[in-house]
């Protein structure tokens, strides 16, 4: 892995650092587990009451934030139905669908440190 040397002096939240880029995106509490549960969908989307259903803990106010900040980053795609009552889908963007392979990393390592 290559990466680039911090001087003793440079603070790494004034320089372009691509880790905290990524942690500034997908960071948050709620994101890494709403992308993991449409990844993982059967057909790779979810309904908006699904998800509120699968990610335990969240709030509807919150769930809609964070769909909201991941389909403004272009991680996932949100398609309303003019049904009644509407029916709205979530899935993958290409975006999202790059940061899949580096999360099953993540995953992979976490698991073999929790050993």
């Amino acid at each position: 892995m290559s990466k680039r040397p911090l001087p003793k002096s440079e603070n790494i939240y004034e320089t372009d650092c691509p880790i905290l880029y990524a942690m500034e995106l997908i960071g948050q509490k709620w994101k890494l587990p709403i992308l993991w549960y449409i990844a993982d969908a059967e057909n790779q989307t979810l309904r908006y009451r699904e998800l509120e259903r699968k990610v335990v803990g969240i709030t509807a106010t919150m769930l809609t934030k964070c769909l909201r900040e991941l389909e403004h980053d272009q991680f996932i795609t949100r398609t309303q139905y003019n049904t009644i009552p509407p029916t709205v889908e979530y899935a993958l963007a290409d975006r999202g669908r790059t940061l899949i392979p580096a999360l099953e990393s993540v995953y992979k390592w976490a698991e073999e440190q929790m050993k």
